[in-house]
């Protein structure tokens, strides 16, 4: 885990040959959506793994069966919220539940518009109530221009004030961690790694296309389907 010094509390994980090489295959254009899937459930497990390094624990007695020995228990642990950024962060919400799996789940549908407004349509929100001692996990995989999350932020203000905010992503530009962090200093996140730029549509360089796209497969646009004409 590397902490980027461009801002506070912002780590990547590229210094994990393990990580690395499974970003490698998601960012593969041959990967199919089985595999996509696969992956974003991989990086979801392995990042909490690491996580957990950053939690409160505490000091336990414990019975083997030969003797008492000490050990420790992830004391926050049991008090996460995951949020869920839908439809790409269904994956890596399914590896973050592996380690979490007390975690209670909150559920987002936010569309970022086109360039250059990037306009948020939020149209669905079910998120439970956050406690003084929660962790509140937001899971969206790309954080490119920083709208999509801030927004989600702002709604998930309102059912709380947790102990800790982390943004869980797999890729993220410079650009829209620096928005997030001008909006919310105070929230962490951990993405596999951070990119280079922004292309003009707000897609991330070198980046790994539309995640939902390639997780899920591309939507139909009911608009491209050919009329139907009934005869009475």
């Amino acid at each position: 885990m590397i902490e980027d010094k461009r801002w506070e509390k912002v780590y990547s994980f590229e210094d994990s040959p393990f990580i690395m090489e499974i970003l490698t295959q998601l960012r593969d254009k041959n990967t199919g959506s089985i595999a996509f899937r696969k992956g974003l459930v991989k990086l979801g497990r392995y990042m909490a793994y690491e996580i957990t390094k950053t939690m409160e624990t505490e000091t336990v007695k414990v019975e083997t069966p030969l003797e008492e020995t000490e050990g420790i228990i992830v004391k926050d642990r049991r008090n996460v919220v995951i949020v869920t950024v839908l439809r790409a962060a269904i994956p890596l919400m399914e590896g973050l539940i592996k380690v979490f799996e007390h975690a209670r789940v909150g559920i987002v549908s936010a569309v970022r518009g086109k360039a250059p407004k990037f306009e948020i349509e939020m149209d669905y929100v079910k998120i439970p109530q956050i406690k003084p001692e929660d962790t509140v996990i937001v899971a969206d995989p790309m954080i490119a221009t920083g709208s999509t999350l801030t927004k989600v932020l702002e709604e998930v203000k309102k059912y709380g004030e947790p102990k800790r905010t982390i943004i869980v992503g797999v890729l993220a530009a410079p650009e829209g961690i620096t928005k997030i962090k001008s909006k919310f200093p105070d929230v962490e996140i951990f993405v596999a790694k951070i990119d280079r730029e922004l292309d003009d549509k707000g897609y991330i360089l070198p980046g790994l296309g539309d995640a939902g796209d390639r997780a899920f497969g591309e939507p139909l646009k009911l608009t491209t389907l050919p009329q139907v004409h009934y005869i009475e």
